[in-house]
């Protein structure tokens, strides 16, 4: 009876540990600690009907940063898609604040919150 108790002890403390793994594996982009919120602010664009990068329509921004252009690809949030009417047929200057990492090479930023800038 002891051993058996023993064993699926082991076992459960196992697929508790298998599953927090990812939830500790994701690491911030840069330094220590939970990401931090930046602010971008560049040309907002369609992915899709500007760039002809992606498939589907999705929000763009390409920052000039030390001389270079970087895009900021915005993941599809409720914030992201509300805000996509003001820039899918036309490019126009936005400030969008929200969390950048890196995925395959590209930067994403999940937004919180984006505005046409002023």
């Amino acid at each position: 009876m002891k051993k058996a108790t023993l064993i699926l002890t082991s076992i459960a403390g196992l697929v508790i540990l298998a599953l927090a793994t990812p939830t500790f594996a994701a690491e911030p982009e840069k330094g220590e600690g939970k990401a931090k919120e930046r602010t971008i602010t560049g040309e907002g664009k369609c992915g899709k009907c500007s760039l002809k990068e992606t498939e589907k329509c999705q929000n763009v921004i390409e920052a000039k940063e030390d001389g270079k252009t970087v895009k900021y690809y915005l993941t599809q949030n409720e914030t992201s898609k509300e805000f996509h009417d003001n820039i899918c047929k036309e490019a126009k200057k936005v400030t969008a604040t929200g969390t950048v990492k890196e995925v395959d090479g590209k930067k994403e930023l999940t937004v919180s919150k984006i505005e046409l800038a002023k």
